[in-house]
């Protein structure tokens, strides 16, 4: 059906920048809304942006300011600029997708997951 790749994680020192991306490949008839969550080891996911099919985003307050997400709609891909990284950002990132494969037919889709660790 549909597949959503991530990458662009990493190791960054405080303060620094990363650009994550993620694209969605498959039997894609029309995009919904994608977006970024993360997850520490023991919590929940959360939010961190979402952009929907009229460009209207979404930002968790700890990220405003600091993240931006954009996409490509030609591309079917979803960017994450984040700057002014914390140390409290590191998680793993997940990609997410909320996509029609049919006209009538549609799922949540979920990316494998990209480390982002911030540390000196």
């Amino acid at each position: 059906q549909v597949q959503l790749v991530e990458s662009g994680g990493g190791l960054v020192q405080p303060g620094g920048s990363l650009r994550l991306s993620c694209a969605a490949a498959g039997s894609i008839f029309r995009i919904v809304a994608m977006g970024w969550y993360r997850q520490a080891p023991g919590k929940q996911r959360e939010l961190v942006a979402t952009i929907n099919a009229g460009g209207a985003r979404d930002y968790a307050d700890s990220v405003k300011g600091r993240f931006t997400i954009s996409r490509d709609n030609a591309k079917n891909t979803v960017y994450l600029q984040m700057d002014s990284l914390k140390p409290e950002d590191t998680d793993i990132y997940y990609c997410n997708g909320r996509i029609y494969y049919s006209p009538t037919g549609w799922n949540e889709y979920w990316g494998q997951g990209t480390q982002v660790t911030v540390s000196s």
